[in-house]
C-alpha cells in the first residue's frame, strides 16, 4: 500500500539524505512499474470505445483505440474544440494521453471520421494509414470540381440557391477534409485487398465503397475473435447514405459499388463489429442482410415513384424526403435512377441539361 499512490515525482519535504535514498529507490520502481505495465500490454489486447458528439442521427460517432503494445486509434471522431476535449476525456478514462497513440488508422475521409487527425498527429506524430484513393482525390482542381458538380447537380434537377449550395458544399467538403488529412501526414496509403502490419497486430483490409469511394474496413483476429474495424458499413442499426462521389462524376456508380461492398462483406467471417455509429454488435451478417434489403428497398421504392410523367432526381428526392436531409438524398436518389435506367427498370432523357426519367 505504500507505493500505491506514488507519482514519481520529488518529494520536497524530506530531509537531503533520506530524499536521496528514496529518491532512488521510486526511480527504481517507477522503472520496474514502467516495464511491468509495458510487458503486459504487450501481452493484451484489448478495444475501448470513444464517442464524439454530432449534429445529425444518431447523435455521435465512434473511434476505437486498440490497447496493445503499440496503441492503435481507429479514426479520429469529428473536428472542433469539443471533439478534442472528448477525445482527451475518452483516452484519460484508460490511463492514455493524446501523445501515446503510436498508429493512426482512417476508414475513410468524411469530417467525422478525421476530424482529429491535426492534433493527434501534432500530440504523438504517429504512424498514419488511409485508403490510397484518398490522396488523389485530395489533389482534385477546385475550379473542375465546381464545374463537374454544376453539371451533374443541374442534370439532378437542382437549381437557383439549392444548385449553389450544391457546388459550395462540394468544394468546402474537399478543403476542409484535404486540410484535415492532408496527404503529408499519411505514411501509408493502403490498398483494399491487401494485408497490412500495425504495429504488433496485422489486419486484412477490404475495399468497400458506396457509401465512401475510397472506403476500407479493417479486420484482425485477437483474444480469439475475428474483430472488424468497419467505419461506416455493417451498423446494425441504420444503412448509411450512399454519396459514394457525391455530385462529382463517378456518383452514378454509387448503387453498383455499395452491392459491390456488401458482397465482399459477406464473404468475411466476423465474430464482432466496431461501426462508426451505433453500438458494438456480434450480428454481423444480419447486419449485412438488412443493407442489401435496404438499397433494394431503395431501387423498388423510386422505381414505383416513376410513372408516364417526367421526374427528375429532385422530383423523387423530394418524395422520398420525410424528416431527411434533402442534400443527401438527392445524391443517392440520382444514382438510384443512374442505375435503375442502366438496368432498363427506366427510361430517361436529357433536356436543356436536365435529366427527365419515366417508368420504363
Amino acid at each position: 500500500m505504500l507505493y500505491s499512490n506514488i507519482d514519481c515525482k520529488f518529494i520536497s519535504v524530506l530531509t537531503r539524505p533520506l530524499e536521496t535514498k528514496l529518491l532512488t529507490g521510486r526511480r527504481v520502481f517507477c522503472a520496474l512499474m514502467s516495464e511491468q505495465n509495458a510487458e503486459q500490454r504487450a501481452e493484451a489486447v484489448g478495444v475501448h470505445r470513444i464517442e464524439f458528439s454530432v449534429d445529425w442521427p444518431p447523435g455521435h460517432v465512434a473511434a476505437y483505440l486498440v490497447d496493445c503494445a503499440e496503441p492503435i486509434l481507429f479514426d479520429a471522431g469529428m473536428a472542433g474544440e469539443s471533439a478534442h476535449d472528448e477525445l482527451v476525456a475518452a483516452l484519460a478514462e484508460h490511463d492514455y494521453e493524446v501523445a501515446d497513440i503510436e498508429h493512426l488508422v482512417v476508414t475513410h475521409p468524411h469530417v467525422d471520421h478525421i476530424g482529429q487527425v491535426p492534433a493527434i498527429v501534432e500530440a504523438a506524430d504517429p504512424e498514419v494509414y488511409a485508403p490510397e484513393g484518398v490522396g488523389e482525390r485530395f489533389e482534385r482542381d477546385v475550379d473542375d470540381l465546381a464545374e463537374t458538380v454544376e453539371r451533374n447537380a443541374t442534370a439532378a434537377g437542382l437549381r437557383g440557391e439549392y444548385l449553389e449550395d450544391a457546388i459550395e458544399m462540394s468544394v468546402e467538403s474537399l478543403e476542409r477534409d484535404g486540410s484535415l488529412l492532408d496527404p503529408d501526414y499519411v505514411d501509408h496509403w493502403v490498398d483494399g485487398g491487401t494485408d497490412v502490419d500495425i504495429g504488433p497486430i496485422s489486419f486484412e483490409t477490404t475495399h468497400t465503397p458506396g457509401h465512401q469511394a475510397d472506403h476500407l474496413v479493417f479486420l484482425a483476429a485477437f483474444d480469439g475473435e475475428r474483430r472488424l474495424f468497419a467505419g461506416d458499413t455493417a451498423l446494425g442499426t441504420f444503412r448509411p447514405v450512399a454519396m459514394h462521389t457525391g455530385f462529382d462524376d463517378g456518383f452514378d456508380d454509387a448503387i453498383d459499388a455499395y452491392y459491390t461492398a456488401l458482397d465482399r462483406l459477406g464473404e468475411l467471417t466476423v465474430d464482432r463489429v466496431y461501426p462508426g455509429h451505433g453500438p458494438v454488435h456480434t450480428e454481423f451478417q444480419e447486419a449485412i442482410a438488412d443493407d442489401v434489403e435496404s438499397l433494394d428497398h431503395l431501387l423498388e421504392r423510386t422505381e414505383a415513384m416513376l410513372d408516364d410523367d417526367d421526374k427528375t432526381a429532385v422530383d423523387v428526392a423530394f418524395e422520398r424526403n420525410g424528416d431527411r436531409d434533402i442534400r443527401y438524398l438527392v445524391i443517392e436518389t440520382t444514382s438510384a435512377l443512374a442505375k435503375l435506367d442502366r438496368d432498363g427498370r427506366a427510361d430517361s432523357t436529357l433536356t436543356d441539361g436536365v435529366r427527365h426519367f419515366t417508368r420504363a
